[in-house]
Parts: structure tokens; C-alpha cells; sequence
């Protein structure tokens, strides 16, 4: 009878996080392609006068982690504007300038 009183288990979920990722990857642009099955995220790092750039992350997602992904992005940054303010954006499909008013590299 002790058995029926028990409370059911609650969803919760133990989650680690190892210290080098923790650091995070600093990502400028992200590159997003898809197939029937998976979107793949690439994460790339621009830098100023430097004329390649390098992939630094690549998550792949289910549709349905992805749409969920999407809602909660969009759930995330009306949070932030709420707080901070507009988040300007830059022109559609446009690189944002990457001088950062630093001097060309020499060798």
C-alpha cells in the first residue's frame, strides 16, 4: 500500500558541462544547410585582414531540434530587447565590416 503514496519521478535531467567547453567558441557568422533528414549549424570565426576563415564549431540537428531551436532563440532575444533594448541588425545577407580599425598585417 506504501507503494500507491510514492510521488511519481519528476523530468529532470543532470547535465555536465566539461570546463573546455564551458569556455564557449566565439562565433561572428553562422552558416545553416539542410537535407531531409539534419540541419547542420556551422559556427565560423571572420577575422579582420585575415582572407580565411575557419569553421571553429558544427552542430548538427534533428528538424524538430531545430524548430524547437528557432523558437527558443526567438523566445531568448525578445527576453533581451525587453531588458536591453532593439538589437540592430545589419542588411540582409551582408557581412559585417571586419577592419575593427586595426592596421594590415605585415610580415
Amino acid at each position: 500500500m506504501e507503494d500507491s503514496k510514492k510521488k511519481p519521478p519528476q523530468n529532470s535531467l543532470n547535465i555536465e558541462l566539461p570546463e573546455e567547453i564551458a569556455e564557449g567558441i566565439y562565433s561572428n557568422l553562422a552558416i545553416i544547410s539542410h537535407s531531409h533528414t539534419e540541419f547542420v549549424v556551422d559556427f565560423v570565426r571572420l577575422m579582420p585582414n585575415v582572407p580565411k576563415a575557419k569553421v571553429k564549431s558544427r552542430v548538427v540537428l534533428t528538424p524538430t531540434h531545430a524548430k524547437r531551436l528557432l523558437k527558443a532563440l526567438a523566445d531568448n532575444v525578445k527576453k533581451y530587447e525587453n531588458q536591453f533594448g532593439p538589437i540592430k541588425d545589419h542588411e540582409p545577407n551582408q557581412f559585417p565590416p571586419m577592419n575593427f580599425n586595426t592596421p594590415k598585417a605585415q610580415a
